[in-house]
């Protein structure tokens, strides 16, 4: 590892300094010889990790003079559960290895590093550097945007489409450490899902959570069933938050949960967070027959319209339990965007019998 990569690796905002600065601008060899000459912290927000929005006076037109810098979380809480999955060297490895094979808009990335032991730092252009605008958590977006995010995912899907086997590029994504992450969930599941199910009081109607409590105890069969299906790659995390709009189409953000799996699932999780109730009844099989012949167009294969419909009721019960089970660990998502987010994906679930469902195939 280049000694002086190491050295862009920082682990707390208070070391975002220009002279931390001009080290990455002289990663940069178009930019090797410029100055920074003052750097401001525009917004940080904790979560599952720090982001740190900031904003640089210096003189290459090559750099982007504002940046979105990711670090470790500074709640010990939210470390302590994303450091066994290591999901913020996960994101930086997707933006080294993957992101230049991905079909849809992602942030321009400045510096992407992870060194064992001794952190991980992702410097990206701020997307608003474009004139782009980023999505906020527990944003309700409208039947547009949603065929158009559906469309954006039927291309990424479509493009790693039956590589997942035999493209070797893939194989960290099926690691030791996300089958660690994998058990973590599973031991945890009950213990998590009754706490997040009292700390969500009414925005889960009481009649849920008996199946939410069965779904947890049978997390692991679940999950196993889930995986079973034509494997693509993922984003896993697709809510509005990690989305952000540059003249009227989405980009996507946030890939620290990025994997092989089950590209309907994508759309599940999109829909239970991102709309309304009334908004995704109106709309949603709509969006799912799109999102359907979009990929359909791009793999070229017939599939079959109401098996997906059937995955996706299903894949809705775990955006239902990610977002419970975020309220129970804390610190990750802003209270009332999280609780937004459980009431939306609760309606999904009741709306769909998903509970039952599962139920049913196991």
């Amino acid at each position: 590892m280049p000694k002086r990569k190491a050295k862009l690796t920082v682990n707390h905002p208070k070391a975002l300094t220009t002279r931390w600065a001009q080290r990455v601008a002289r990663y940069q060899l178009q930019c090797s010889s410029t100055t920074i000459k003052r750097i401001e912290t525009v917004a940080l927000d904790v979560g599952t990790t720090t982001r740190v929005r900031l904003a640089l006076d210096h003189d290459c037109e090559a750099l982007p003079k504002r940046w979105f810098v990711k670090l470790p979380s500074l709640s010990l809480r939210a470390r302590a559960i994303t450091a066994l999955p290591r999901l913020l060297p996960t994101e930086v490895r997707f933006y080294n290895d993957l992101a230049s094979r991905i079909p849809i808009i992602v942030p321009k990335v400045i510096v992407a590093h992870s060194q064992f032991g001794k952190g991980s730092t992702l410097v990206m252009a701020d997307v608003s550097e474009f004139g782009a605008t980023p999505g906020k958590v527990g944003d309700a977006l409208d039947a547009g945007q949603a065929a158009l995010v559906a469309g954006q995912l039927a291309d990424l899907h479509a493009a790693f489409w039956g590589k997942a086997d035999n493209d070797q590029s893939l194989r960290w994504l099926a690691s030791p450490v996300r089958q660690l992450e994998d058990s973590l969930g599973t031991a945890l599941a009950v213990p998590l899902m009754q706490r997040g199910l009292v700390l969500a009081g009414d925005a889960v109607p009481i009649e849920l959570h008996g199946p939410a409590l069965g779904y947890a105890r049978k997390r692991k069969q679940i999950m196993q069933f889930l995986a079973d299906a034509p494997p693509t790659l993922t984003h896993h995390d697709c809510h509005p938050g990690n989305l952000f709009w540059h003249e009227g189409k989405p980009g996507f953000l946030d890939w620290q949960m990025v994997r092989i799996g089950e590209g309907v699932g994508d759309i599940s999780y999109f829909m239970a967070t991102a709309l309304e109730p009334e908004t995704r009844r109106a709309c949603e099989f709509e969006v799912l027959r799109h999102y359907f012949e979009c990929l359909q167009a791009k793999v070229g294969r017939q599939g079959d319209f109401d098996a997906l419909v059937k995955r996706y009721q299903v894949h809705l019960a775990y955006a239902f339990e990610a977002m419970t089970l975020t309220l129970a660990v804390g610190s990750l998502m802003a209270i009332e965007d999280n609780l937004t987010m459980i009431r939306r994906a609760s309606t999904a679930v009741m709306d769909h019998g998903s509970f039952a469902l599962v139920a049913k195939v196991l």
